[in-house]
């Protein structure tokens, strides 16, 4: 079929957007982007034991689940179209320590979690995990501390590991959240270098200490263990 691609070039006053803008069909014909749920994610809050569905008071409507029932969730997410789900554990507190060291235990909640969808959708659907220590840490932060300061290379390694994990266990992007300087390269490099070419990553760019992010602190459980509201990076 031939069709026309209307371009608006130029620059005011010649150029007056206002017109384009006046009328529902004239802004479709000029939008640079489509909204769908081609271009969502979907969070998944996990928790320990079985036949759970626990609320998580600072987000309305959503919940934490155990992974025997996760079925109905990705269910839903695969009949509306979302191409991707993000895993994100709610850690028994009796298993964080100043290191976060449950973040590399190969039978931990996200592990075992990937394992579960991987097993039941194979790649019906896609699966992100945060790269990150806040989850597994009794301090709350993303990282090892020293004297209150986040030490950025000693918590890279760290990273690396729990990536190659998460890799090993069938994630198919993992998304470092923990906004150590220099993480991406290192963990590209170890992940080329351990076979896992295919495996992408998703950087966040920045994130705040503010209304936005703070409920995935609770749903995660870091938030109340925070000696300050601003991480110290």
């Amino acid at each position: 079929k031939n069709c026309l691609i209307m371009i608006i070039t130029g620059n005011y006053p010649k150029l007056r957007l206002r017109r384009s803008r006046k009328y529902d069909w004239s802004r479709k014909l000029v939008q640079d982007n489509n909204l769908s749920y081609n271009d969502l994610i979907l969070p998944i809050f996990l928790t320990e034991g079985k036949g759970k569905e626990v609320k998580i008071n600072s987000m309305p409507n959503v919940n934490r689940y155990s992974i025997d029932r996760l079925k109905n969730v990705i269910d839903r997410a695969l009949k509306l179209g979302i191409p991707m789900v993000a895993l994100f554990p709610y850690t028994d507190p009796k298993k964080k320590n100043v290191y976060g060291s449950e973040a590399l235990n190969e039978n931990n909640l996200v592990c075992r979690a990937i394992k579960f969808i991987k097993k039941t959708y194979k790649n019906k659907i896609g699966i992100m995990c945060d790269v990150a220590l806040d989850p597994y840490t009794s301090h709350g932060h993303d990282g090892i501390l020293d004297k209150n300061y986040v030490l950025n290379d000693e918590t890279i390694e760290i990273l690396i590991n729990q990536s190659l994990i998460q890799a090993q266990m069938g994630c198919d992007v993992l998304a470092p959240s923990d906004m150590m300087d220099g993480r991406i390269g290192e963990i590209r490099k170890s992940l080329d270098k351990n076979g896992y070419k295919m495996t992408q990553i998703l950087s966040y760019a920045v994130k705040y200490a503010s209304s936005f992010y703070g409920p995935f602190r609770d749903a995660v459980g870091s938030k109340g263990l925070l000696k300050s509201d601003k991480k110290n990076y």
